[in-house]
């Protein structure tokens, strides 16, 4: 098998974008949620890469790309634009978690000839007035006191009770990822997590797409998965049963195994 391959990306704002590539076959882009970074596919990139070209980057402002204090939808696609060039993949299967379904969508929506097939696993779509007020309200504590101040709400956001009792070790390293973000950056692009869902027209994705989310998800919630379900035409919608927004975390192997039987 070919081996992991990096490289860094530099943008025309300076801001430099790391990714990788490694595997065989056609080329599928993972791209990762709001405060992680590529290592969050870890888990299910190795079960992946027998099969396809796996290519992941560090979100700019995450991992190890530029950090930031400001940043846009077009920012993120434009990146992801880029590391697609430097790697020579004219098109991709695409699968986006939580804010890396965000980017997706848009990517998707601006460069169609791009995108063979969709996943969007945990992600948002339509936003009511008064959850899009609750994001906005978490990007501007952090900006002003830290993600420290958040963390404790995140935990109870992301992981089942059982899976907390069951492996405190990940749920505690998943965490300390978390905190060991840059504020500022974290701030930036949660603000465009919060905000990027208004003016998506899901009715124009045209491709063969798989949305997925955990039935005890309360941010990027079943609402939203069914949604997109009915918006996007001939699209396969699957609510995981107890989940709640980690599951690259509590359910990797179910996600590997979703993606392959859709992908396959």
């Amino acid at each position: 098998m070919p081996k992991r391959r990096e490289l860094r990306v530099t943008r025309p704002d300076g801001v430099e974008i790391a990714a990788c590539i490694e595997g065989q076959g056609p080329p599928l882009a993972l791209v990762h949620g709001v405060g992680a970074d590529l290592g969050s596919w870890d888990r299910i990139a190795e079960r992946l890469t027998s099969r396809f070209t796996v290519i992941r980057a560090d979100l700019r402002g995450h991992g190890r790309s530029s950090r930031i204090e400001t940043c846009r939808m077009a920012d993120f696609v434009g990146d992801l634009t880029a590391t697609l060039d430097a790697f020579g993949a004219a098109s991709v299967d695409l699968v986006g978690f939580s804010l890396g379904g965000l980017i997706a969508q848009w990517f998707v929506l601006e460069h169609p000839d791009r995108v063979d097939r969709l996943a969007l696993i945990s992600t948002v779509a339509e936003r009511t007035a008064a959850e899009r007020a609750r994001v906005l309200e978490r990007a501007d504590k952090v900006r002003e006191e830290g993600i420290a101040s958040v963390v404790s709400a995140a935990e109870d956001r992301w992981f089942t009770p059982a899976f907390k009792v069951a492996n405190p070790d990940k749920v505690a390293l998943r965490l300390s990822q978390l905190k060991a973000n840059d504020h500022r950056s974290y701030a930036a692009a949660y603000r465009v997590f919060a905000e990027a869902d208004e003016g998506v027209d899901l009715a124009k994705i045209r491709k063969p797409t798989l949305v997925v989310t955990g039935e005890n998800d309360i941010g990027s919630n079943p609402r939203m998965a069914r949604r997109m379900h009915e918006a996007i035409v001939g699209s396969r919608l699957i609510i995981l049963p107890e989940l709640r927004h980690s599951v690259l975390v509590e359910a990797p192997e179910t996600i590997a195994d979703l993606l392959l039987d859709f992908l396959g």
